[in-house]
């Protein structure tokens, strides 16, 4: 756990100081008038859990949005196969940067997930995945290139429909 968060601290950029120096300075901002309104005790609770859910949501949701717009990607899946004689699915394709700074490092997340002919379990499934995998690129792709990949999620032994999720995640 510490190695992960001295690796979130080491890879912050000037945008995200930015983002929770602003979270921030709103917080202290919603405290100071929660105090000034005291006379006030309903507006002021309401004040005090509005600035402690800015603090914690907005930190959060924002950002995911700043890196999902600052590090844009496209991937594209070119052959997805379960080995006969490994116990193993092959992923291979290409993620394209469509963003505007180049990409350090991206690290690919895939998830394997069942089908049902049930509408609603079809939503489901893909936020559980029962089998996953991950792949950490570490070269350096320049906007508008694109790098290729390929992927094996070990062990497979699946033989009914399955969907394929993936998720890139770059710097």
């Amino acid at each position: 756990m510490k190695a992960k968060i001295i690796d979130f601290i080491n890879h912050l950029l000037l945008y995200d100081y930015l983002l929770f120096g602003g979270i921030f300075v709103l917080f202290l901002l919603l405290l100071v008038l929660a105090i000034a309104l005291k006379n006030k005790m309903g507006l002021a609770i309401f004040m005090v859990l509005l600035a402690f859910t800015v603090l914690t949501v907005g930190s959060v949701v924002g950002y995911i949005k700043l890196h999902q717009y600052l590090f844009k990607n496209k991937i594209a899946l070119h052959e997805v196969k379960a080995l006969e004689f490994t116990e193993a699915l092959m992923i291979k394709g290409e993620i394209n940067n469509t963003s505007k700074r180049p990409f350090q490092e991206c690290t690919l997340y895939v998830g394997v997930h069942k089908v049902s002919h049930n509408q609603y379990l079809d939503r489901l499934y893909p936020n559980f995945p029962f089998k996953k995998g991950a792949l950490k690129l570490t070269e350096r792709i320049s906007p508008g290139q694109s790098a290729p990949f390929k992927l094996f999620v070990e062990p497979f032994r699946y033989t009914k429909d399955y969907n394929i999720t993936i998720k890139g995640e770059c710097r």
